[in-house]
């Protein structure tokens, strides 16, 4: 990697092409804390020592990973607890609302700490001391959570891009950049390449347990729409989705079955595909010389993309709030952040120089999400926020959208008008403020 430095895209922006959160581990299955060792209440970590309740790194591997990272830099004793996003959120609501406050750090995503904004601290203090970092501004924005102070401190962030064997670089048009994908581009090289190729070897995580309603929310939708929700039905959607049933054409039917592309594509099954990060990075593994990681396409709206944001928050009348901040502090220098990069592949929130080591897989990603952040038109979009149990209803609609319009062929404005009837129903009874690319509102609805 000829650039090793790792800039957050800074830009003068509006909050339609800003923000950062998502995903993102929601692919992980719940690691319960009784396993560890720790109980969910926190209470188990003793005095002086930071309970740290958290819904990132939930897989036994992963949470034992990042514990070796706690130990090695965390500068003060850690108990870290990692749970599923319901008992982070019912634990955390229990015990404000019952004044005996147990833990001393919470860590997740954008998504999971904003509804439970009246029950962490004001960090703007801590923000200030923190300022030389390089948190950018859209990320300080979002720490707000759509109030005047912010609640978290960033904590490391991931996305999702898409992975090129280069055998399939054979059949990429002409005129087609494969760093700077349009999806007028991407279509043409999955219909080369299932021509030449004689079979489909483009694919998607479709699977039960795949991620491909992140790439319509966030990828697809945006690109096309300027939005996710606000704009499900319009023309524009219904010219996304037209586009997605003859992109579906190109790939490979087995993509319903696969749940992490890195699995075919390692086997050589599939040669291009989408995935998140962290279901990527084993696909190179073995040769990464073989292998480029590249930027989702650009539609008619821009590259709209989804970033997942983590943060860390400090839980009101918390215990050990003085070694909790000294946690944060030392998880935020770039030793801290550049060495969770190489354990988890969540990348740095912080203004660092990558290191010229990282494994091959990790050093192509890292290229990819910087040309992906800092693209002309880059337009960043959140999962839903704020939809607590309902979030795995909404991201169905969109699955039900990818089902009945490209398995099943049904007429895409007619399938929209019925999923966007379902949508408004969920989102009217929870009174949520729209998400980006959205604007904010006090009431978000499909038009």
């Amino acid at each position: 990697m000829t650039d090793t430095t790792f800039h957050p895209r800074r830009s003068a922006v509006s909050r339609r092409s800003l923000l950062l959160a998502g995903l993102g581990t929601a692919m992980s299955a719940p690691f319960l804390a009784s396993c560890a060792g720790f109980d969910t209440s926190g209470a188990a970590a003793g005095q002086g020592t930071v309970g740290f309740l958290s819904t990132q790194f939930t897989p036994v591997e992963e949470k034992q990973r990042y514990e070796a990272v706690l130990k090695k830099f965390a500068k003060v004793p850690m108990a870290y607890n990692s749970v599923d996003p319901g008992v982070f959120s019912s634990t955390v609501s229990t015990q404000a609302a019952a004044g005996n406050v147990k833990t001393s750090l919470l860590g997740g995503l954008h998504g999971e700490l904003a509804p439970l904004a009246d029950s962490l601290e004001d960090v703007d203090a801590l923000l200030r001391d923190l300022a030389g970092r390089g948190f950018t501004k859209e990320m300080l924005d979002l720490t707000k959570v759509g109030g005047s102070t912010s609640r978290y401190v960033p904590w490391m962030q991931a996305t999702y891009v898409v992975a090129v064997n280069k055998k399939a670089l054979e059949w990429l048009p002409v005129g087609v950049d494969v760093n700077d994908l349009t999806y007028e581009g991407y279509l043409a090289w999955a219909k080369a390449a299932k021509q030449g190729a004689g079979r489909p070897v483009f694919g998607m995580p479709a699977g039960p347990k795949g991620l491909h309603h992140r790439f319509y929310q966030g990828f697809l939708l945006p690109s096309f729409t300027g939005g996710q929700i606000t704009t499900f039905r319009n023309q524009d959607a219904v010219a996304g989705w037209s586009y997605m049933q003859e992109l579906w054409s190109a790939m490979a039917p087995a993509s319903t079955n696969y749940d992490y592309m890195q699995e075919p594509l390692a086997r050589g099954e599939i040669l291009v595909a989408w995935d998140h990060v962290a279901r990527l990075v084993n696909a190179p593994a073995a040769k990464p010389d073989d292998w480029l990681m590249v930027p989702a396409p650009r539609g008619p709206k821009g590259r709209g993309y989804m970033l997942i944001i983590a943060g860390m928050a400090l839980p009101r009348n918390g215990k050990d709030r003085d070694l909790a901040e000294k946690a944060i502090r030392a998880l935020t220098e770039p030793a801290s952040q550049i060495e969770t990069l190489r354990s988890n592949a969540f990348f740095p929130v912080v203004q660092t120089e990558l290191p010229s080591d990282l494994t091959g897989a990790i050093a192509l990603e890292a290229a990819a999400v910087r040309r992906q952040q800092r693209s002309a038109g880059a337009l960043l979009a959140l999962p839903p926020v704020g939809l607590g149990a309902k979030e795995g209803e909404v991201s169905q609609i969109f699955k039900n959208c990818f089902q009945q319009i490209c398995l099943e062929t049904r007429p895409i404005q007619q399938v929209l008008d019925t999923q966007a009837t379902q949508l408004n129903t969920i989102l009217k009874a929870l009174n949520v403020p729209c998400w980006a690319p959205d604007p904010i509102s006090m009431k978000c609805e499909v038009a």
